[in-house]
């Protein structure tokens, strides 16, 4: 059974994302769609990477991962197939794939070329992709090699000698509030020293725990996740409302001597 997997902003009021796996399913009776997410926001690029950096490692090797995040069919957009770790990926050339992967420029990459489908034409391109891999093609018969992909550089911290300013990137489901910046960055900067969290410009954390439970219920807690990244949550309760925190706010960490 082949697995693809989905992530697309399509979103769930339409019947857009449905249309997409009717078409796929059409490629082969050997196939499995399981959806990583269809709630990414319109057109969020670094959401969309965040999804799928942290969930494609969790499936059997040789899953197709399929991304529609900002996918236009406009003249000089382009879907494109590339295999890494042993995955295989298909989405579009806008930036997203560099994201997730900073050597995105030295994989072999693939342009997917179908004839034209009009107003069909991604969905198309992607149920054409996956349609020949599931049959266990070979990757370089879905059109010519790319040199380059387009790339994006992702927002990333500020990083000082006296303290780091990082961005909230991603709400919950549970509001729990998830930070750029990962564990060997923190310790590498604060270098054993004591430090302070601030958010909302003025609270303050000053002890970074393992879990939710090593605070009292109620309680906000701070620890690295199972991505690696710093998150700010409320322990059974949910920091995005109760703490008035939100996407793209600046969390700032002080590192005291």
């Amino acid at each position: 059974m082949q697995i693809v997997t989905l992530t697309t902003d399509f979103g769930t009021k339409d019947y857009y994302a449905a249309a997409l796996k009717g078409n796929l399913l059409k490629q082969s009776d050997n196939i499995q769609i399981i959806d990583i997410s269809h709630s990414i926001s319109t057109h969020d690029i670094v959401q969309g990477a965040f999804f799928i950096k942290n969930a494609y490692r969790h499936f059997p090797e040789g899953t197709i991962h399929v991304a529609s995040i900002q996918s236009f069919n406009e003249d000089g957009k382009r879907l494109i197939a590339f295999e890494k770790d042993g995955y295989k990926f298909i989405g579009p050339d806008n930036g997203f794939f560099s994201l997730i992967f900073d050597d995105i420029n030295i994989i072999k990459k693939y342009q997917i070329q179908v004839e034209d489908g009009g107003h069909n034409l991604l969905h198309d391109v992607i149920t054409h992709a996956v349609g020949y891999l599931a049959q266990g093609k070979a990757m370089n018969e879905l059109g010519p090699e790319l040199d380059e992909a387009l790339v994006k550089i992702g927002l990333r911290p500020v990083i000082t000698k006296s303290n780091v300013r990082a961005t909230i990137i991603h709400v919950d489901h549970f509001g729990n509030v998830i930070i750029n910046l990962n564990k060997e960055v923190f310790q590498k900067e604060r270098n054993g020293r004591r430090f302070l969290i601030y958010y909302k410009g003025r609270e303050q954390i000053d002890v970074i725990c393992d879990h939710y439970s090593d605070v009292e219920i109620g309680d906000v807690v701070c620890f690295f996740n199972s991505a690696d990244l710093l998150e700010i949550a409320i322990n059974m309760g949910n920091a995005n409302e109760m703490l008035s925190l939100r996407k793209n706010e600046t969390i700032q960490i002080d590192f005291l001597d």
